[in-house]
């Protein structure tokens, strides 16, 4: 997800939306933990967008 599309979300929506992330991260973990995921750089891509919301996060924080 880009970082101009996660900007136009508001507070309760990144907030969901990191929620559902770490759990897809959860399970990538655990797949990969057993062998069983066959596209490993899904981990890499979901990581960075947890960031990206992260960082927004952040910025917003910040700004008030």
């Amino acid at each position: 997800m880009k970082a101009t599309e996660l900007r136009q979300k508001n507070e309760a929506d990144l907030g969901k939306e990191l929620l559902e992330l770490r759990k897809a991260q959860f399970s990538l973990r655990m797949q990969l933990a057993t062998q069983q995921l066959s596209n490993t750089s899904q981990v890499d891509k979901l990581r960075k967008d947890i960031a990206r919301i992260k960082t927004i996060q952040h910025e917003r924080a910040t700004a008030k």
